[in-house]
Formats: structure tokens, C-alpha cells, sequence
């Protein structure tokens, strides 16, 4: 499998992760910060990849 298209995949379903994580609310509309420390740290990991390996910025 192609090295770009991996880095692709995955920063499309840690971005999606990290929009779940951090707009999550519950039913009385409190965020759950299981889910926004974890929705963060996918953040982190999507733009870090995104920058590295498919922009090539860094």
C-alpha cells in the first residue's frame, strides 16, 4: 500500500476522532472530558502528520 495514501487515511480518521471528541456533548449538553482530552490528543496527531508527512512542512 502507497505511503501517501496511508497518511491520508489516517489523518482523515483522526480528524474525525478528534471532531467527535471535542464537540461531544451529553444530554444535558456538559462536555465529557474523556472525550475532549482524547478528541485533543487525536488533534494533535492528525495535524502532526498532516504537517510531516503530507504538506511536507517540517
Amino acid at each position: 500500500m502507497d505511503s501517501e495514501l496511508v497518511d491520508i487515511v489516517f489523518v482523515v480518521v483522526t480528524g474525525l476522532i478528534a471532531y467527535h471528541g471535542i464537540t461531544y456533548r451529553d444530554k444535558e449538553g456538559n462536555p465529557n472530558w474523556v472525550h475532549m482530552l482524547f478528541g485533543t490528543i487525536a488533534l494533535l496527531y492528525c495535524l502532526t502528520i498532516l504537517g510531516q508527512d503530507v504538506l511536507d512542512l517540517f
